[in-house]
């Protein structure tokens, strides 16, 4: 892993909304990456940032405040990276557009993520499946590409089953998640049906996490993904906390293991060795505490800069063979920090080409 010669130019679609908010916070100062464009709907562009987006967290880095806001539309963005935190309703179209004229484009909407020939990708679980780029630019005459993170959610499940599927054959799973209202978006859930309450559905939630977690956990064959050998069930829930997901797990497996050797491969697991050393990687990606009520999105949503999955409650199940509880921040690790630490890996690889000069 080396660092780029020079900083990348990048962008942010759909700038205004939470993520999109994210993304900027996190590309503020970053070593690699020099925000040189945002963009949002019509109503907003060609206005100066500051002046359309309510801030929800912290101070708008003052570069951004000064931009001025621009269509998404690849005419008038002009960075050769552009990360997407655009709603499914249109990001399909835009993002597409974006790739047909030679941009890569890092994703956190739904629309290609199961799509046979784009890199569903967190980094540390199967950072080889950007391999994939090169299969979808060859389908569909792109010159550029899309790469996509997995749902918030999955994000967690995923990174907390990845080692204990290397090691012992994840063959089902049952997960019953504890989502945070921002993973809602902004101005998200009402505060009357959140407040005291818990509402046990999230639309179209559960067939992410059961079908992304096949593919996040699969194999690169050649250029298309084999999907992992498991049986998902999702229960996925709305609960009155600021940030952080939390999921608990049921799981059984091909070789079932005892708590102390599933302890054993959580504590010494780094996943894809590309990805250590990178700027926004977490060391570790997987935090395993010992206490026995944790994790908890007030104390450990932060870890590793909110990059971090924190596990917990690693103990027998008397229906499958291990249950364990895990838990990272929603809107950093399963939103924009992911995105940001694909694009990492991308300029990394050398898949991104070289950063324009001048």
């Amino acid at each position: 892993m080396s660092a780029p010669a020079s900083r990348w130019p990048v962008a942010v679609l759909g700038a205004t909304g939470a993520v999109g908010q994210t993304f900027i916070r996190h590309l503020a100062d970053h070593p690699w990456f020099e925000l040189v464009e945002v963009a949002a709907s019509e109503r907003s562009a060609g206005r100066p940032y500051r002046d359309v987006v309510r801030w929800l967290e912290g101070t708008m880095p003052e570069r951004a405040a000064r931009l001025t806001v621009l269509p998404c539309d690849p005419a008038a963005v002009t960075a050769p990276l552009v990360f997407s935190a655009l709603d499914s309703g249109v990001a399909g179209e835009v993002e597409a557009a974006f790739a047909r004229a030679g941009r890569l484009v890092l994703s956190n909407a739904k629309n290609y993520r199961m799509a046979e020939d784009v890199p569903l990708v967190i980094p540390e679980v199967n950072g080889d499946h950007l391999g994939l780029l090169s299969r979808q630019r060859a389908v569909r005459g792109w010159s550029g590409g899309i790469v996509t993170n997995a749902n918030c959610a999955v994000t967690v499940v995923a990174l907390a089953l990845a080692p204990l599927h290397e090691a012992f054959g994840v063959r089902k799973v049952v997960v019953a998640t504890l989502q945070a209202v921002s993973g809602a978006g902004y101005p998200g859930v009402p505060s009357l049906d959140i407040l005291g309450n818990v509402i046990p559905y999230i639309g179209d939630e559960e067939p992410k996490i059961e079908s992304e977690i096949t593919k996040l956990l699969g194999r690169l064959t050649g250029d298309a993904i084999e999907p992992a050998p498991v049986v998902a069930s999702a229960h996925a829930n709305r609960v009155p906390v600021e940030h952080g997901h939390t999921a608990c797990l049921s799981v059984g497996f091909e070789r079932p293991p005892t708590v102390a050797e599933a302890l054993d491969a959580l504590r010494a697991w780094r996943g894809w060795p590309a990805v250590q050393g990178l700027p926004s990687a977490p060391a570790p990606a997987l935090v395993v505490r010992d206490d026995a009520d944790r994790p908890q999105p007030r104390r450990d949503a932060l870890a590793g800069n909110g990059m971090a999955v924190t596990i917990g409650r690693v103990r027998p199940d008397p229906l499958f063979d291990l249950r364990l509880v895990a838990m990272a921040h929603n809107t950093v690790r399963g939103a924009a920090g992911g995105s940001i630490l694909n694009a990492e890996l991308l300029v990394s690889s050398g898949l991104a080409g070289t950063p324009p000069t001048g």
